[in-house]
């Protein structure tokens, strides 16, 4: 009888999906050389089996010469793939676009495909020859750089198994974070917390971290107005060093100082500013000369005489590049001492300037101009509101030279004067005021003549009581007050920036530039508005910007004004810094620069520091080393106004908290197919109704509608149309707004 031969048993322990894994190995380190042993170690594995496997896989890779072996048993990606490099854009979901300079299109990046990268990372990926559902593909072979490394969320305490995790805020981050327990700093379960990564191993499902600030209780004011600052990397004070820097400061007007300086001191001047105003950035001066053309000081905290180079102050108002107006609060980039002492133009005080003086005639058209380091002092503070009194109180009057400045009304009424009394102002400022206004408007007409666009947009402000919570809404609107200074402003970071361009031989300066619109987001924003009943005409540059001045126009006071106005500013093109001067498309400028407010943007002070080395005779500054500092003040430009707009939407959704009982009616200001955006049309809180909430039908996304429609019923919810709801959720931790959909609004 035979013996019956022992079947061999199958091995059950197959490495799954080898050959992407040994590609992407091999990819990843494509200028190093692996054997079997390293690839089986990258892979955690050491058993014959595994082992066997992966010789085998690595001969059939090397047969279809994919891969190539460079020296006995050592192994090579054979790089046929061009590869390129862009910025991940992540999705909450884990998947994404890589927005990459070599294509017109984002490239799709499906979950499986990321390899760790998180969202604004710069990475490196290689691109699919398919085409999947229209997109183009790729895969994240390595990340170039981390966009940040920080982030706030909420950590879950496992103190028996002595871990913790953190869970983000931000829905682009879909991972949770890793703390061991000893690098928790003591945050108890629950709590917001300030996480730095540390490093992701390979085999992880989470990098690892630490915590490095306790930010404190969820939902409390304090706690979710730091982290909000947070999570953009913003500070909130500062270090105790630079505070004690700036308050050694001698910040005393003194003669010889003077002496270096043209003395403006006499000539009549004002500041217009926001009521809650501290930081006073610029002034006014205003002097008719005989031969009737009038003076025109445009007057700017001379902050660069204060901020020396090279200091720790320097540094961190550098680091900071901007201060941070959130809704509550001003985190400014100058300690107090300067920021709303030493250099604000505050009335009645004597202070260090940098002017552009300019001389007009009654056309607004510039005669002579001077720039340079002056002295001056401030005989009144007004508040826009005061200013337009006197602008609307005199709306008949025209000055000539016949004309008695006293009888120009000067009452400022009780309920807009800053004293809260009613008083009356010096005749000699309210005539300044009345051609300053008359001068603006002759200047912005040239300027919208010229092709400038307008955007007035509607700005959402909140009346806060003593402990920051919300007890109204007020929107805030642009009036001649407020452009008064606008254009004047403007005149000044015009001139600036011409006068130094136009220097021979060329010199370096930091530019505010900004490009020419988008075409493709021009045509999304033309068929947005069309379902308004609003056109755009694309046929020059002229007619671009016409016809969005005409739109911006038509949509005043409509229900979707706010929705227009953001979505038209979308399509433009972001302004930015540098050396490079291509003009300003939105100002139709060939020339401009930032230089009016150098107390809380850094590129003014350096427009200072350039300008006054210019008119001393030196050299030329160094171009690259500008154009870093440029680049660095754009970024956090951006990040402070991301920060700004998420305080904003915090405290409309704090608001909302108290008004859960309320139908609201609201204009539909976005759909998905996941629901639609609605933003109320009292107060301009935008929520979303989620598709799966609306329980009368089953609805499905039109793309080419922009709408919601529902099978059975074809009932339709799209852009535009007016609804009304109730707020179903006002989450304060996630910052969502959530919205019940009670039905079409009905007349």
């Amino acid at each position: 009888m035979s013996r019956k031969k022992k079947k061999r048993k199958p091995s059950h322990n197959k490495i799954s999906n080898l050959t992407n894994t040994i590609l992407n190995i091999l990819r990843k380190e494509r200028n190093k050389t692996f054997n079997y042993k390293q690839i089986a170690a990258k892979l955690g594995v050491n058993d014959a089996s595994s082992r066997n496997q992966i010789i085998k896989k690595l001969a059939q890779l090397k047969a279809k010469q994919e891969i190539e072996e460079v020296e006995r048993g050592k192994f090579k990606a054979v790089v046929t793939t061009e590869y390129h490099t862009g910025i991940f854009d992540a999705s909450s979901r884990g998947a994404g676009y890589v927005i990459c300079d070599d294509f017109d299109e984002d490239i799709f990046i499906a979950s499986n495909n990321v390899n760790k990268a998180l969202d604004g990372d710069e990475v490196e990926l290689y691109v699919f020859k398919r085409r999947k559902r229209g997109k183009l593909e790729g895969e994240i072979t390595q990340i170039i750089k981390r966009a940040k490394t920080q982030y706030v969320g909420v950590i879950q305490i496992h103190e028996k198994n002595n871990f913790a995790f953190v869970i983000p805020d931000s829905n682009k981050m879909s991972t949770d974070i890793f703390v061991p327990i000893n690098k928790t700093k003591n945050a108890e379960d629950g709590d917001k917390v300030l996480v730095e990564l540390l490093d992701w191993p390979e085999k992880a499902d989470s990098p690892n971290g630490k915590v490095k600030e306790v930010l404190g209780k969820p939902g409390e004011h304090n706690t979710e107005i730091h982290a909000i600052l947070a999570e953009y990397g913003l500070p909130y004070e500062f270090p105790k060093e630079v505070e004690d820097f700036a308050n050694k400061i001698d910040t005393s007007i003194k003669p010889e100082e003077i002496r270096k300086r043209r003395d403006m001191r006499k000539d009549l001047t004002f500041t217009i500013d926001p009521k809650d105003a501290k930081d006073f950035d610029d002034a006014l001066s205003f002097t008719i000369l005989e031969n009737g053309l009038f003076e025109i000081g445009i007057h700017i905290a001379d902050v660069s005489h204060y901020l020396e180079e090279g200091t720790i102050l320097d540094e961190e108002a550098y680091e900071r590049a901007t201060s941070v107006y959130l809704v509550d609060r001003v985190v400014p980039m100058l300690p107090e001492i300067l920021s709303n002492g030493a250099c604000s133009l505050r009335p009645h005080e004597e202070k260090y300037t940098f002017s552009a003086v300019f001389k007009l005639n009654e056309k607004a058209e510039i005669k002579d101009q001077w720039f340079g380091r002056t002295v001056t002092y401030s005989d009144a503070r007004f508040a826009y509101e005061e200013a337009q009194a006197v602008i609307e109180n005199n709306t008949d009057f025209v000055i000539s030279n016949n004309t008695e400045i006293s009888s120009i009304k000067t009452e400022i009424p009780e309920d807009v004067s800053l004293t809260g009394k009613t008083y009356n102002t010096q005749p000699e400022i309210a005539e300044a005021i009345l051609v300053l206004d008359r001068l603006a408007k002759k200047m912005r007409s040239k300027r919208m003549s010229s092709g400038a666009i307008s955007f007035d947009k509607v700005e959402v402000r909140f009346t806060l009581d003593e402990q920051a919570n919300p007890t109204g809404v007020h929107f805030k609107t642009s009036k001649d007050a407020n452009k008064l200074i606008e254009e004047f402003m403007l005149l000044a970071n015009r001139k600036v920036s011409e006068f130094v361009s136009k220097m021979k031989p060329p010199k370096t300066f930091v530019y505010r530039v900004h490009d020419e619109p988008d075409e493709s987001k021009l045509a999304a924003l033309q068929g947005v508005v069309a379902r308004f009943g609003h056109k755009l005409n694309f046929k020059s540059r002229d007619s671009i910007s016409s016809s969005l001045n005409k739109l911006l126009e038509d949509v005043q006071g409509q229900k979707e004004q706010n929705l227009v106005d953001t979505l038209a500013i979308r399509t433009m093109a972001k302004a930015e810094y540098t050396t490079h001067n291509i003009g300003h498309y939105g100002l139709a400028f060939d020339y401009y620069s930032h230089f009016t407010s150098p107390i809380r943007r850094y590129p003014d002070v350096m427009a200072h520091r350039l300008l006054q080395r210019y008119l001393d005779g030196e050299k030329s500054a160094n171009e690259d080393v500008y154009e870093e500092k440029c680049q660095h003040s754009s970024n956090m430009e951006y990040l402070a106004t991301k920060a700004e707009r998420d305080s904003i939407k915090y405290m409309q959704i704090k608001f909302m908290q108290d008004h859960q009982d309320e139908e609201f009616v609201g204009v539909i200001s976005g759909v998905t197919d996941w629901g639609i955006y609605v933003e109320i049309i009292s107060n301009k809180c935008e929520g979303m109704v989620r598709i799966r909430d609306i329980k009368d039908d089953y609805y499905e996304f039109d793309q080419e509608q922009f709408a919601l429609i529902g099978r059975e019923t074809k009932n339709m919810y799209q852009l535009g149309d007016e609804v009304v709801v109730k707020v179903k959720q006002a989450d304060l931790v996630k910052r969502h707004l959530d919205f019940d959909l009670i039905g079409k609004h009905e007349e």
